[in-house]
């Protein structure tokens, strides 16, 4: 075989976090603990957002709370990631382990973009003013022991300004190196935020990027978050398989979908399928840990649970 791919499930947080309708904490721990059955390698369980402006993922704390009472999940789990904005955010994940009395939650994730537009109607900030809100998450991560995980949104295209060239994402690349001094940052999630990606708009990016990681985050592992939004997506995994990507982020059963990629009649679909995304990969000739089982019951509930 060519080798083994990590896979992170993003569905708790990145599929759930736009539905309308309210989805109830045990429901959402549920699928956390399928997605915990089927082996993945880390799910990303929820946000320390505001919950003015997140309202679906307001009960972040509640979420952890249920999973840390788990006696199963004491001995064997996977790596349990949540996005935070800035430091607010941080010290509300902190506070997980904190309670827990034990290290819960292992990894933070911070979100920036490619596009300056993107980055100032998502955070209400230019990407230089993201990257110096990550500068204290990233240095309570040192201090704390939390892996860092950096998403970069728009890697191939954005709602606004169109097309994003490659060499844009790898200055944000470079941006995210300045901040060293502070601590690690251990993953470059790429995200192609509205499922514009065609292998070769995906080989173009990952070239420029994997070009600067080399030279600036050599220890960085690439991850590539795609969206299915034009049924292309399983293609651009294989494309990056070839280029040596072994990280990919999936949603069970397809859900998300970037709300900037709906039209007034249709929601956009939503990230890969971790079902598809997998099959993918070991079609490919590659391996993963999941149970290809138990994620399609995973699935089964995480489809159940869309309200819009």
């Amino acid at each position: 075989m060519a080798g083994t791919v990590r896979i992170t499930d993003v569905s708790p947080r990145d599929g759930l976090q736009n539905e309308e309708g309210a989805i109830a904490t045990s429901e959402k721990v549920r699928l956390v603990k399928l997605l915990c059955a089927a082996d993945v390698d880390e799910v990303e369980v929820s946000s320390f957002v505001s919950s003015r402006w997140v309202p679906q993922l307001g009960d972040a704390a509640e979420v952890f709370a249920a999973l840390a009472d788990d006696a199963s999940l004491r001995e064997r789990r996977p790596v349990f990631s949540a996005l935070v904005p800035n430091e607010k955010g941080m010290n509300a994940a902190l506070e997980v382990n904190q309670r827990a009395a034990r290290r819960l939650l292992d990894k933070v994730s911070v979100f920036t973009a490619a596009s300056e537009t993107f980055s100032r109607r998502n955070t209400n900030a230019s990407i230089d003013e993201t990257v110096e809100r990550f500068r204290p998450v990233v240095a309570a991560g040192r201090r704390h022991g939390l892996a860092v995980r950096a998403y970069i949104s728009c890697a191939i295209a954005c709602p606004f300004e169109g097309p994003v060239q490659p060499a844009a994402v790898a200055r944000v690349v470079e941006k995210l190196a300045t901040l060293r001094d502070q601590g690690d940052i251990a993953e470059i999630d790429l995200g192609d935020t509205i499922g514009a990606g065609t292998p070769e708009s995906i080989r173009a990016m990952l070239d420029a990027v994997l070009t600067t990681a080399a030279a600036h985050l050599p220890s960085a592992a690439i991850t590539l978050h795609l969206h299915d939004t034009f049924g292309r997506a399983a293609s651009c995994v294989v494309e990056a398989l070839t280029m040596g990507i072994r990280s990919f982020d999936g949603a069970a059963g397809g859900l998300g979908g970037c709300p900037y990629a709906s039209t007034s009649t249709a929601k956009a679909p939503g990230n890969i399928a971790t079902e598809l995304l997998v099959s993918t990969i070991r079609d490919a000739g590659f391996t993963t840990t999941v149970s290809g089982e138990r994620l399609a019951e995973a699935g089964s509930f995480a489809r159940s649970l869309k309200t819009s």
